[in-house]
């Protein structure tokens, strides 16, 4: 590309050039070339030929004659320059692993606002591959945790596998609603109230589970999977929240890099069997969560013995898995929840165990979310889940200052 110039300009310098470059977006990666790397070189010659050097991924790249575009363009509104030169060169192995580091730490420094309050907890619930109960842990930790009188989210982000409704036993369909100040209606989520007394409190549900019938395979691609899950962070109308348990989708595609994305504050929850091959897949959600910058707040070891009748010990799955990913991933072993058939009953009735059980299971599950409250993710807001406390015990005084009073006064209207 030529460019007719004044004779009187002066040549820019090399770091002009790289400057206004950082104007040009990998459409892919969502940053700039220089900030990731790409331009490995810039050089202006005295009759102000400038020649850029770009690295790309893969040699191949479809959008490199948009980035072409662009940095031609860029570059030539600078006064003296008279030509535009691309050097094209192929990324290594390490270079690109280096890039799309940058691309992710540029990605969650640049997160849009969702409408997850920012003083939300909020935990993904992962693991390496599928069949290991993950949705069931979500389902149980979430009610456990509700249970302690805390507002918490459920979102189902497993949008092939949808199995949350069915656990909760939840079926309504997703409403919308225009709020106060808004421009557009917002998804209200599905509610139930869980726990008794002063514990009391609230799960707040959203599902494609609930927008199609429980049979019905949905035949998604990657891409509209992420948008699925953004619209359900964005469109949502969560409302006050606590705590946010989110059911992962098995693997690390797509969901999981989209996630990382759009809500960079969220800490993951690995589940695994006792099997080591279990334990050697459920590593590389490890691996992910960390090259993404997402805490990874502890293993869950699901299925992790079964005791008959006689008291007898079976380790059906194998045993160490859990304790083997926690040591090798350097986090805490939150708990082993053993096999047991009041899960599975429980999920089918949509009576989460954590909630009625008193088996060893449901024991495990309400220890886990005691830790995670107490210790592994507390509360964002300490002062507003004491106030929460103190109106409860106001209300329930109230309560039983109006029962005692009732008997009274019938009797002396007698």
């Amino acid at each position: 590309m030529d460019f007719v110039i004044d004779g009187s300009s002066r040549i820019p310098t090399a770091d002009e050039v790289t400057s206004l470059l950082r104007a040009v977006i990998d459409p892919e990666l969502g940053a700039d070339i220089v900030s990731l790397g790409m331009v490995p070189s810039v050089t202006v010659a005295d009759d102000g030929v400038v020649t850029v050097g770009i690295k790309l991924t893969i040699g191949g790249c479809p959008l490199r004659s948009q980035i072409k575009r662009d940095v031609e363009t860029r570059i030539g509104v600078l006064p003296g320059v008279t030509d535009v030169r691309i050097d094209w060169g192929e990324m290594t192995a390490d270079e690109r692993s280096e890039v799309m580091l940058k691309a992710r730490w540029s990605a969650r420094e640049s997160a849009a606002d969702t409408e997850v309050p920012l003083n939300c907890r909020v935990l993904a619930v992962a693991s390496g591959k599928g069949g290991v109960g993950k949705s069931s842990v979500t389902v149980n930790l979430a009610a456990a945790v509700a249970a302690q009188g805390f507002t918490v989210g459920v979102l189902d982000a497993d949008i092939w596998g949808f199995s949350v409704p069915r656990l909760l036993g939840m079926d309504e369909p997703l409403e919308a609603e225009r709020i106060d100040g808004g421009d557009k209606p917002k998804i209200i989520p599905n509610e139930r109230t869980v726990g008794r007394g002063l514990t009391k409190g609230t799960l707040k549900v959203v599902s494609t589970g609930f927008l199609v019938e429980e049979d019905t395979a949905l035949m998604w691609r990657g891409l509209m999977l992420t948008k699925a899950v953004e619209q359900f962070l964005h469109d949502v109308h969560w409302g006050d929240l606590d705590y946010l348990f989110i059911d992962m989708p098995p693997g690390t595609g797509d969901v999981q890099m989209g996630l990382a994305r759009m809500l960079p504050r969220t800490d993951l929850i690995i589940v695994t069997t006792p099997a080591l091959a279990a334990q050697k897949v459920a590593a590389r959600a490890a691996d992910m969560a960390r090259r993404s910058f997402l805490r990874v707040a502890g293993v869950i070891e699901n299925m992790s013995s079964f005791t008959c009748e006689h008291g007898t010990n079976y380790a059906l799955f194998g045993e160490g898995g859990g304790r083997e990913l926690a040591d090798q991933i350097g986090v805490p072993l939150l708990g082993q929840v053993p096999l047991e058939a009041a899960v599975a009953s429980g999920g089918d009735t949509g009576t989460p165990v954590a909630l009625e059980g008193d088996g060893p299971a449901a024991i495990e599950f309400r220890e886990i979310a005691r830790l995670l409250v107490d210790e592994i993710a507390p509360p964002a807001n300490l002062a507003g889940c004491s106030a929460r406390m103190l109106q409860m015990v106001t209300a329930a005084l109230d309560a039983k200052d109006a029962s005692d009073t009732q008997p009274a006064t019938q009797s002396s209207e007698s």
